[in-house]
């Protein structure tokens, strides 16, 4: 898939594909090797540094049309932004439907995976479950979206993954 036809009025919307990020580069790395186990390689698998991501999100941003606000787009691009700005790296993964979602989901899981959101035509959906099973309130564009922290905010979520990491590189193999 080309760039773009993963973009919907002007915001990044890869349909048909997780998003995944990762605390650590180490981390996507391993979610690469995951997937590649998978047969899952090639163009069927990019990978997006911080600062690539940050890039692309900044593009996105600036030309995004005001009907993109409607929806959770924009918010869901500005919450992988303030993941990317403090260091996270991102596998985009092909995925043709729920049952290929999932399988991707759990093998990057298993790599330290902090999000899997699978991009449908009409909803994103969430496809690990965050620690501490909050209950998801209402998004809204003006409130944005419900990072399922305590305080609500994406960088809460981040901080929490800063004390959850492996030392020394080491991944979880739960």
């Amino acid at each position: 898939m080309d760039r773009e036809h993963e973009v919907s009025f002007g915001v990044f919307k890869p349909v048909d594909h997780v998003v995944v990020s990762f605390a650590t580069a180490q981390q996507a790395d391993d979610g690469v090797r995951a997937l590649a186990d998978m047969g899952l390689a090639g163009d069927e698998v990019r990978r997006y540094s911080d600062r690539e991501m940050i890039e692309q999100i900044d593009r996105d941003l600036a030309r995004a049309s005001p009907i993109a606000s409607i929806g959770q787009e924009v918010n869901l691009v500005r919450a992988h932004r303030a993941l990317a700005e403090q260091g996270y790296h991102w596998l985009i993964v092909h995925a043709d439907d729920d049952r290929r979602a999932g399988q991707v989901a759990e093998a990057v899981r298993r790599c330290g995976a902090e999000r899997a959101q699978y991009y449908g035509h009409f909803i994103i959906e969430e496809l690990l479950e965050r620690p501490g099973r909050l209950p998801q309130v209402g998004e809204s564009p003006d409130r944005g979206l419900d990072a399922q922290t305590p305080s609500g905010r994406e960088g809460d979520a981040s901080a929490a993954a800063d004390r959850r990491k492996p030392a020394s590189g080491a991944t979880d193999k739960r």
